[in-house]
């Protein structure tokens, strides 16, 4: 997996340097929705990264949040998000990523979660300890709810919100704190490198939790995930470092 696993890491450089460059600019906006945006960046950095893909593995199919691209009928797919905190990103907020997995035959095999902002690369491949800059990482230890710190996505619908609103409300008297940053990729990330103990949401895309799923498993955590029947497309997640009892 380590050609993947390089092209992967490439992409999101690139893509990452495209959104520092323009961040703290005036953006374009494609579409605005009651809870969500967007941008016009949005896509020129999934084009970015999916012309550097495709021209390495041309064979491959890409599935991202601003589109397909490639063969759709081959067992090699990426999986982007090539801005994850895009509401972030448009209020001039610094928390936000590029995301990119590849799944094979329906396993994730590669992922990748940059931050160009703090300059922070997790990486991941199916069987080896994830990494962080290069250096192996590993969830927390802590195994005390009352310790934890956990972030629960709230998501883009009212149904979702709806959902999530009274589990915040329940968690927030259950542990130390309660996060709601804005990028479930991050999130993520952050879960496998031990600095949030637990992600928690009830409606998410397949391109913003597949990279960290692995990443997650690979750094000792555990991660369920299951489709949502009643939203296309959309799953329940829950993924912690393995030792806490969320009591959900």
């Amino acid at each position: 997996m380590k050609p993947y696993l390089d092209a992967a890491e490439n992409a999101a450089r690139a893509a990452g340097k495209l959104l520092r460059e323009h961040f703290q600019q005036q953006q374009r906006v494609k579409a605005f929705a009651a809870h969500d945006i967007k941008l016009e960046l949005d896509v020129q950095a999934q084009e970015l990264i999916s012309k550097l893909l495709l021209q390495e593995f041309p064979a491959d199919a890409l599935y991202g949040e601003e589109g397909i691209a490639g063969d759709q009928s081959s067992d090699h797919q990426w999986i982007v998000d090539p801005l994850d905190g895009t509401v972030n990103y448009f209020y001039g907020i610094p928390h936000f990523c590029v995301s990119i997995a590849l799944r094979l035959h329906n396993e994730i095999v590669v992922g990748v979660i940059y931050d160009p902002i703090r300059g922070e690369m997790w990486t991941g491949q199916r069987g080896e300890v994830s990494k962080l800059n290069g250096a192996p990482i590993h969830v927390s230890d802590r195994a005390e709810l009352a310790e934890a710190v956990i972030s629960i996505g709230l998501a883009k619908t009212g149904e979702t919100i709806n959902t999530n609103f009274p589990l915040l409300q329940q968690m927030i008297h259950r542990v130390r704190k309660c996060r709601v940053l804005g990028s479930a990729a991050l999130d993520m990330a952050y879960v496998a490198c031990g600095r949030f103990d637990a992600y928690i949401e009830t409606g998410i895309s397949l391109w913003d939790i597949a990279a960290g799923s692995l990443l997650v498993e690979n750094a000792g955590g555990t991660v369920d995930l299951r489709p949502r029947e009643n939203m296309k497309d959309k799953y329940s997640i829950v993924a912690s470092n393995g030792l806490i009892d969320l009591k959900l």
